[in-house]
């Protein structure tokens, strides 16, 4: 969600080889504290060995989330108006800056352990990356990277063509990226907005990037997603992007929180 140097280049799956299997979770609508505990009991059982690598998908209610690299100013909307609209603020260990989740908007939190080669902060943002853009391919939008922030972006004039930042005509920002990695173990993810209410980004400065809009696939196509189905392409995406083996996703939508457990072993 921050700047960076640079974005690199859409990753081939065959460039990180990694063994292992990878569960997937689709929790439904949760609210962010509640993903954000699960989080830190997945990644503490995954440093212990007592899970293996996990992908919690999940939508929430609106919320703003403060990474380590947000600026105060960046929040515009005032604490009643937030009060007001019902959106919760949560400051996080994140990288980067303020970003807002919302119902239509797909979020993904990898558990995994970055093993040899794969431990590298930048290329793991690039398969994040990756991820958002074949999910989005899949619902007819191409979108790639912009060297010098990190995301996955896509020229609004021609929603159906990327041939680089370059090349664009109107950059708009897909999809936003935010990690935490301890001893390689990751949190926190990636979100994409599918049906997002884009009204809800006025309140924030998203990423602290005002020169760039925010967009989202229902205003490009004008195809309204099923986020459940979307979590599907994202797992088995970020599977085979870290050459593992995506077993089959698990819907624990209806399952009331204090029954959703990782059901996986080390």
């Amino acid at each position: 969600m921050a700047r960076t140097e640079r974005s690199g280049q859409p990753l081939d799956s065959g460039q990180l080889p990694l063994s292992g299997q990878l569960q997937g979770l689709w929790l439904g609508r949760r609210p962010y504290q509640a993903v954000l505990e699960l989080q830190q009991r997945c990644a503490a059982q995954r440093r212990a060995g007592e899970i293996g690598d996990v992908l919690l998908l999940v939508e929430h209610p609106a919320t703003i989330t403060l990474g380590r690299g947000s600026k105060a100013e960046h929040l515009l909307a005032s604490s009643e108006q937030l009060s007001r609209l019902g959106v919760e603020v949560h400051s996080i260990n994140r990288g980067g800056d303020i970003t807002l989740h919302a119902p239509g908007q797909l979020v993904g939190y990898p558990i995994v352990e970055l093993r040899e080669k794969q431990r590298d902060v930048r290329r793991y943002v690039q398969i994040l990356t990756e991820t958002m853009r074949r999910v989005a391919a899949a619902a007819g939008v191409e979108a790639g990277p912009v060297d010098g922030y990190v995301g996955l972006w896509v020229d609004t004039t021609h929603p159906k063509e990327w041939q680089g930042a370059h090349n664009a005509q109107t950059l708009a920002k897909l999809g936003a990226i935010g990690v935490a990695i301890s001893r390689w173990i990751t949190s926190h993810g990636f979100a994409l907005n599918l049906n997002v209410d884009l009204d809800l980004f006025q309140l924030i400065v998203p990423c602290g990037i005002s020169e760039h809009p925010v967009t989202s696939v229902e205003k490009l196509t004008g195809d309204r997603l099923s986020l459940h189905s979307c979590a599907e392409i994202a797992h088995n995406a970020l599977a085979a992007l870290l050459d593992r083996t995506a077993l089959p996703l698990t819907d624990s939508s209806e399952l009331p929180w204090p029954e959703v457990v990782i059901p996986i072993d080390a």
